[in-house]
C-alpha cells in the first residue's frame, strides 16, 4: 500500500489507486481523482453514478457490477461509457472511493 495526498488529506491506496478506507473519501477527493483520470468536471450525471456506487457498496459491502450498474443506476450503459471512458464501473468506483468491483480487471 501507498500513502498519497488527495484534496489535502493523506490516504492509503492500493497498487491501482483505490482507497483502502472508503470512509475517508470526500467529494473533493473524487473530483481530484476524476481530473487525474481525464475527466475535467464531474456533472450531475457523474455524481448520480458515483453516489449510486457508494450507496450500493455501503449498503451491501460490494460494488455493483457493470451489468447491475446499467440496469439499476438510472444511467444507460452507453451513457456510462461516455461519462467514464475505459471501464465505467471500475473508474466510477475509484472516483467514489470504494474498492474495485468484482470482475473488473
Amino acid at each position: 500500500m501507498t500513502t498519497v495526498t488527495l484534496a489535502g488529506t493523506p490516504v492509503e491506496v492500493d497498487d491501482e489507486g483505490f482507497l483502502q478506507k472508503p470512509e475517508q473519501w470526500t467529494r473533493e477527493m473524487g473530483e481530484e481523482m476524476a481530473r487525474s483520470a481525464g475527466i475535467e468536471k464531474l456533472t450531475e450525471r457523474h455524481w448520480q453514478v458515483i453516489d449510486f456506487m457508494r450507496k450500493t457498496y455501503l449498503d451491501t459491502g460490494a460494488a455493483p457490477s457493470m451489468r447491475a450498474l446499467g440496469k439499476t443506476s438510472g444511467v444507460a450503459i452507453k451513457e456510462l461509457y461516455e461519462l467514464f471512458p475505459k471501464g465505467p464501473a471500475k473508474l466510477a468506483a475509484k472516483i467514489g472511493g470504494i474498492p474495485k468491483p468484482r470482475g473488473c480487471v
